[in-house]
């Protein structure tokens, strides 16, 4: 398996998470009461999962020098 496969496979695994996280996101803030901490927290992955998308985006599309 050539590194881009494995990148691929690691980009679609994160997107998977993120998108798993939006949806305990919504779910959590509409309970009430809700932990406002677990809530910080799962949101404070997301961004971590975003950085990590977008790097492994980056590393996937060929350099372009203009």
């Amino acid at each position: 398996m050539s590194e881009e496969d494995v990148l691929r496979r690691k980009l679609d695994e994160l997107k998977t998470e993120h998108r798993d996280l939006d949806d305990v996101i919504d779910r959590l803030a509409h309970q009430f009461p809700y932990d406002q901490l677990k809530l910080q927290r799962l949101k404070k992955r997301k961004l971590v999962l975003k950085d990590l998308i977008a790097r492994c985006e980056s590393q996937l599309l060929p350099d372009i020098i203009a």
